[in-house]
């Protein structure tokens, strides 16, 4: 490790995606960078995110396939869930994920300093007494799981999604309080393990960032599912009792399950950071930046990942790392669009978009060409057994501005998706590109041939 009194090119107050990103490509780059991180390199999404999710859901797939073999003519039989095995291969992938990424930092010559940093000027980071000083400096410390005022997490009967990623039981019921991304995760795994699932959602529906008619199809799956949701209803308290937990919503519904799991959001790690004495504007606790540079308020002292305002996915922090680097190296980089952003929810089925929802089209373009494709017209889909749909919005007779998708393992769709929108491309663009038969990124291709006005396997 470099001793300190060194002065970098660049410091980097966070290991997370965006951080680790920066520094990797920094580094590149030929710039000196050190890492400051508290915890693990990889940040939440590695250790208690993304990555450990993901596993649970594939475990939850593998499930889903043993109970549901007689299906395909295979005949299984499901005789439970070891969470001590499901724990034992989840913690295996972050393990092996983690040991390359020290890998990747240490031969790219990165400098990781271990402790808790506080930002002490524009150009110092403090750990532990030391100072570390760079040329200049990027924030990424990340986010911290949201409660509600007065609901407080004990860990144990009113969890967050981290304590549920290390439970050795499978609870035979759970409340989940949102039906965002990370509560529709949660219940889509819980319920193939066999948990019977109730989830809270005080805005009109499901996943409601999404298009309207994602939500309204993944909501029909979860009732075939037997998944209980309440859209459109308001927390009011919880009561934890010998054996879980009493939830009361309005109306004075009271609902009693095993645990209550709060998914109400993510809120930024910038308090006690030293960020507003230095200077660096906040907003609501987010950190203040010019979206075409990613700048803070302070010259030279940059932010990216979850303490930006916005999209809250890793692969956002992994691109703005990047970008802030080639900015820093004179690269001239373009700024990143938000809206261009891919976006995957992965329970069963899967939600993916980019762009714009139909609502956001019809406020920004005005007027604007629909296109859903079931399906139900597509072979592997058939297949699959998956029910779900391609939609396409564009403006009239313009370019594609937005994709949306819901069905099994369509987020695996989502980077041909994420060409076509950012590449302004018009239905007649897409269309004449041949996709390979049978796949469900056919869905795609047919999806842009019924809008450019040639259909072929259309269901609308």
């Amino acid at each position: 490790m470099t001793e300190s009194g060194t002065t970098y090119d660049l410091v980097i107050l966070g290991g997370g995606s965006g951080g680790y990103a920066a520094a990797l490509r920094a580094a590149t780059l030929g710039l000196s960078v050190a890492v400051v991180e508290k915890d693990k390199v990889g940040g939440t999404c590695l250790h208690r995110g993304c990555i450990p999710t993901k596993a649970l859901l594939h475990a939850a797939e593998v499930a889903d396939s043993a109970r549901e073999g007689e299906q395909f003519g295979v005949r299984t039989t499901l005789e439970g869930v070891d969470m001590g095995g499901v724990n034992k291969y989840k913690d295996g992938v972050v393990d092996r994920l983690f040991k390359g990424l020290q890998g990747q930092l240490k031969a790219r010559g990165i400098t990781v300093i271990e402790g808790e940093g506080r930002l002490t000027s524009p150009t110092t980071v403090d750990v532990g007494g030391t100072s570390y000083t760079g040329k200049n400096v990027i924030l990424a410390s990340g986010s911290y799981s949201r409660s509600l005022p007065g609901l407080e997490l004990d860990g144990h009967r009113v969890i967050a999604s981290e304590h549920a990623l290390t439970m050795d039981r499978v609870p035979e019921s759970a409340v989940v309080l949102g039906g965002g991304v990370i509560g529709v995760e949660f219940a889509s795994a819980w319920t193939s393990f066999g948990t019977k699932v109730t989830i809270v959602e005080a805005l009109p529906r499901l996943v409601p960032a999404e298009d309207a008619d994602c939500s309204k199809t993944l909501e029909r799956a979860f009732r075939k599912r037997k998944i209980a949701f309440k859209t459109g209803t308001a927390f009011e308290s919880v009561e934890v009792v010998d054996n879980g937990v009493k939830v009361t919503v309005a109306g004075g519904e009271v609902i009693e399950a095993e645990v209550l799991l709060v998914a109400v959001g993510r809120g930024p790690n910038t308090s006690g950071l030293g960020y507003e004495e230095v200077g660096v504007a906040l907003d609501r606790g987010f950190v203040t930046v010019d979206p075409n540079t990613l700048l803070t308020s302070v010259p030279g002292v940059y932010a990216v990942g979850d303490i930006v305002p916005g999209l809250q996915l890793a692969h956002r922090g992994f691109q703005q790392g990047i970008f802030v680097a080639e900015h820093i190296a004179g690269l001239n980089p373009t700024p990143i669009d938000e809206a261009g952003i891919p976006r995957v929810t992965y329970s069963e089925p899967e939600v993916a978009s980019v762009g714009l929802t139909e609502e956001q089209a019809r406020d920004k373009h005005g007027e604007v060409d629909i296109l859903n494709y079931n399906l139900g017209g597509n072979g592997k889909s058939q297949i699959l057994k998956t029910a779900g749909f391609v939609k396409l919005v564009r403006a009239k007779d313009g370019a594609v501005v937005g994709l949306h998708m819901v069905g099994s393992r369509v987020g695996e769709l989502i980077g041909e998706a994420q060409l076509i929108y950012n590449w302004e491309a018009y239905p007649a663009d897409v269309a004449p590109l041949v996709h390979a038969h049978p796949t469900q990124n056919e869905a795609l291709g047919e999806a842009h041939l019924a809008l450019a006005g040639k259909p072929l396997h259309f269901h609308d």
